[in-house]
């Protein structure tokens, strides 16, 4: 049971957007309790802003201070007028990946790994149509690690009207999850726009858990705690997780009979469920 707990799994429970152009923002991000940051040049920073933020957000980069936070880089689009430049400026950064906005396939990926020229991860924004279509090839690329649902872009692409269950959604989120499982990638839900709405917020965390997401983007440090408490695994289930991996090495122990937890039979799959959830619990605890 040691090492089981003691295993180290990063958690992805609250990705906070936070504008590479505001030096303020940036130092506050370092006391949040979020697991991970993605520093934004594209939809937070207006186009005057834009080659200025490159320098402070390099800048405050290497100050440091984030501590186990995964920082991660949104540069603009290859195609705009900023993407080659952030990626100049950025691409020796002290970060841990880079974030391309509307991914459309695995070359666009390859593009990016192009110009960084090094073994950077890289994460992809699936908001477009042909980026959830062509999920499957996107995340097969060696270098990808992380997806992004972009939720907003993609409503608008698809001309779908805003639910609260995100039924016109639910294609697109569950095809680019499919995709990240088979290939081993995190996988983000999009933003929850109304900040001030911590019911809705929490509905639609739930949601993103109950369907796989590892964690849920956020727009404003008061939606942190909501996330983080949606996608820690909760006490029932560390609960059940332990209870699970004794039985079944009580079977494995003894050779008789078939371990029962709950009315219910554990197999291997249930064990490795398990472990997983103890792992992860054991990393948020140890934050």
């Amino acid at each position: 049971m040691d090492a089981i707990t003691d295993a180290k799994v990063r958690p992805y429970r609250s990705v906070l957007y936070i504008p590479g152009s505001k030096e303020r923002a940036l130092d506050k991000a370092r006391s949040l309790p979020v697991d991970a940051i993605i520093f934004d040049l594209e939809d937070a920073v207006t186009p005057d802003a834009k080659e200025a933020a490159r320098d402070t957000l390099n800048a405050a980069l290497s100050m440091g201070g984030y501590g186990d936070r995964m920082r991660i880089i949104r540069i603009n689009g290859l195609d705009s007028p900023w993407g080659a430049g952030d990626v100049a400026t950025l691409k020796d950064a002290d970060c841990d990946a880079f974030l391309l906005p509307k991914v459309n396939s695995a070359a666009d990926v390859q593009a990016l790994a192009d110009m960084l020229g090094n073994d950077m991860p890289i994460w992809a924004m699936i908001e477009t149509p042909l980026g959830v279509l062509n999920a499957l090839e996107i995340a097969a690329h060696p270098q990808l690690t992380g997806f992004v649902a972009g939720t907003n872009d993609l409503a608008k692409e698809l001309n779908c009207r805003a639910r609260a269950d995100r039924l016109p959604m639910m294609l697109a989120l569950q095809t680019m999850l499919m995709a990240a499982r088979a290939h081993g990638v995190i996988a983000i839900d999009g933003v929850y726009n109304q900040y001030q709405d911590t019911d809705g917020l929490r509905a639609e965390c739930e949601q993103g858990r109950d369907l796989g997401f590892d964690g849920k983007t956020l727009i404003h440090p008061a939606q942190i705690d909501v996330a983080n408490e949606c996608f820690s695994p909760s006490e029932a289930e560390i609960d059940l997780a332990k209870r699970q991996i004794e039985a079944f090495e009580e079977v494995e122990r003894t050779g008789q009979g078939v371990a029962v937890v709950d009315g219910k039979i554990v197999e291997n799959l249930h064990v490795e469920t398990a472990k997983k959830i103890l792992a992860m619990a054991s990393s948020i605890a140890s934050l």
